[in-house]
């Protein structure tokens, strides 16, 4: 079985010595010809943040060390705001900027130096430049100086924003202030706002397949990318993966909401359902393809760790709100497959990918740069649902 431990060693390696992290290839060592990338240094910044509540060796100067680059090195565009997406990108992307969020909730709650300070700065471009009151949504990506928004929206984005939002709420709530309280409930708000517009309005009219990209006046664009279906960040079709996701987020937004209405776990396990019937060996070999069509045929039929990893953990939070022993047998039997098909032995972690017939794959994702996913998914076994996962640890 993957140990944890084991997994922040290899993910510990990914230290860069002036300033933040790397990115891991395949034999578990860093890519010296990429740039450093916003996105992986917020994500490992989170999960040492993780590490440091469990009190692991090591975790505490490599929170500090993710808070200084971001607070302080190249990434962070002093002149106009905000973080790059990269050292080689100057876009300003919500999706990014959603990590910058999480990362610094976590480093706030472990009591990290400089935490809180970079998420105070971090929470006011969130809510200046990407959140959208008026729509209960974010936009998702700007120019470098903050002239105009792009006409294009996305769905994932916002996730990751619903899960930013809930865990700087956590964060602030734990500092115990009354200056802190409106945030609180603010950003626990703008969660159910989003969640509600996105699972309830988009996913549940079209029958649980979740539209991903729309117009600027939130108008779905079923036919984006279709030439690059195996995008990274913004696939073609309907993407198995965030369909458990969003389940599972649904699950966290009602755990802190006052008198929770019950459409978000009927929605949960519609969502999850769903995914579950329609992704699981949709081209009839095991696992769950990345991404589907309309017609729940598969498009991209390269397995990716991230899209079993939040399928196990939507089961896993599903499991402990309803008490359902179907989703621990769903977890049993995923984690299996998992752990005999992702499993690195060399390295301690998943490969990133894999071909429907279990070879290595990198049409997608090369390497293995990312233990957010894998980590979260081990450390939810077990523990009440919370807002976040730092308060499902603490």
């Amino acid at each position: 079985m993957t140990d944890l431990d084991r997994l922040l060693d290899f993910a510990a390696r990914s230290r860069l010595a002036d300033g933040g992290f790397g990115y891991l290839g395949a034999d578990g060592r860093l890519s010296t010809d990429r740039p450093v990338e916003a996105l992986i240094v917020a994500r490992m910044t989170h999960v040492f943040g993780l590490a440091r509540l469990l009190g692991r060796p090591g975790a505490e100067e490599l929170v500090r060390h993710g808070v200084g680059a971001l607070a302080d090195g190249p990434l962070r565009d002093r002149e106009c705001g905000g973080w790059r997406s990269s050292t080689d990108d100057d876009t300003k992307a919500a999706y990014v900027h959603a990590f910058v969020v999480l990362a610094a909730s976590t480093a706030t709650a472990v009591g990290a130096q400089g935490g809180r300070a970079l998420l105070d700065d971090a929470l006011e471009i969130w809510q200046d430049r990407f959140w959208d009151d008026g729509e209960g949504l974010a936009v998702d990506e700007w120019d470098a100086g903050w002239n105009r928004p792009a006409d294009y929206r996305g769905a994932n984005a916002n996730m990751h924003g619903v899960e930013a939002s809930l865990a700087a709420a956590d964060a602030l709530a734990a500092m115990g202030t009354g200056a802190d309280a409106d945030a609180v409930g603010r950003l626990r708000h703008q969660a159910l706002r989003t969640v509600e517009r996105v699972v309830h309005g988009f996913a549940r009219t079209e029958d649980w397949r979740l539209p991903e990209h729309f117009t600027a006046d939130w108008t779905p664009l079923p036919e984006y990318n279709r030439d690059r279906p195996a995008d990274q960040f913004k696939p073609y079709g309907v993407t198995v993966g965030h369909q458990f996701e969003w389940a599972r987020l649904a699950m966290h937004v009602r755990a802190v909401t006052d008198e929770p209405p019950s459409w978000l776990l009927d929605d949960a396990l519609g969502l999850f359902a769903a995914a579950a019937s329609r992704g699981w060996a949709a081209d009839g070999h095991p696992g769950f393809p990345y991404t589907l069509d309309r017609k729940d045929r598969p498009v991209v039929r390269a397995r990716l760790h991230w899209v079993l990893c939040e399928a196990i953990a939507a089961a896993t939070v599903l499991a402990q709100v309803t008490g359902e022993a179907r989703f621990r047998e769903l977890c049993r039997a995923w984690r299996a497959h998992g752990e005999s098909s992702f499993a690195d032995p060399a390295t301690g972690s998943w490969h990133h990918e894999l071909t429907p017939t279990g070879d290595v794959g990198s049409g997608t994702w090369a390497g293995q740069p990312d233990a957010y996913h894998l980590a979260q998914m081990l450390l939810l076994d077990g523990r009440p649902v919370r807002g976040s996962v730092v308060a499902m640890l603490s």
